[in-house]
């Protein structure tokens, strides 16, 4: 799940309620803006969330809630944490085998965001759009990733949440890619090459069927 949906989840049991248009706008707004609002490097996750946090109650006018910024931070740290605790095994075990890299959307504070919460090690590239200069499904952060790695689109493949950004992105340029869905309902493979994972626990099998080695 992409981090707006995760963090509008939360905000809503946590309280919030707005209309999904009003929220949407105050989430794209931080989202775009905490670069140029803040000096972001060396802030780990919880220092980021934290401002992200901050910039959307601020667009939405303030909330009467004084603690709901703080607990929607703490919630979506720990739940960040629990996915990473789930998935460093499974991360470690294809970084044993393959060269691995991150090509995501980001602050540019990736790299010390993976170092906060002990995942930098894992990765051989991190591709963070607001180093690079470039944002999904651009192809310019894909060819960043892959010329870093030494790879060629042929023999990489991109596993990514995002349909339009990642799939799309990395199918445009013939990466081989896998879709993950999740839960949701009536996912069906992008294209004849495409995959659908419902969690990355599906990743390793995949990759073992289709005997991926680097």
């Amino acid at each position: 799940m992409a981090w707006k949906e995760r963090f509008a989840s939360i905000y809503r049991q946590e309280g919030l309620r707005v209309p999904a248009e009003r929220f949407d706008r105050a989430f794209y707004d931080s989202d775009d803006n905490l670069p140029l609002r803040f000096a972001l490097a060396g802030k780990g996750l919880e220092e980021t969330v934290r401002l992200q946090v901050g910039c959307v109650l601020e667009h939405l006018g303030g909330a009467t809630d004084p603690d709901l910024a703080e607990r929607v931070t703490r919630r979506f740290v720990a739940e960040s944490l629990d996915a990473l605790r789930r998935n460093r095994g499974l991360l470690a075990r294809l970084r044993a085998r393959c060269r691995l890299g991150i090509v995501s959307n980001f602050y540019g504070n990736l790299e010390d965001v993976l170092a906060s919460v002990g995942y930098r090690e894992l990765f051989d590239v991190v591709a963070d759009s607001e180093r690079v200069g470039a944002v999904k499904p651009d192809r310019a952060l894909f060819e960043y990733a892959l010329r870093a790695l030494g790879a060629e689109p042929a023999a990489a493949w991109m596993v990514g949440d995002s349909l339009k950004r990642d799939i799309r992105g990395a199918e445009a340029l013939g990466l081989r890619h896998a879709w993950l869905v999740g839960d949701r309902l009536g996912c069906e493979p992008c294209c004849p090459r495409g995959n659908t994972l419902r969690s990355l626990d599906d990743l390793e099998p995949l990759l073992t069927s289709k005997r991926v080695r680097a």
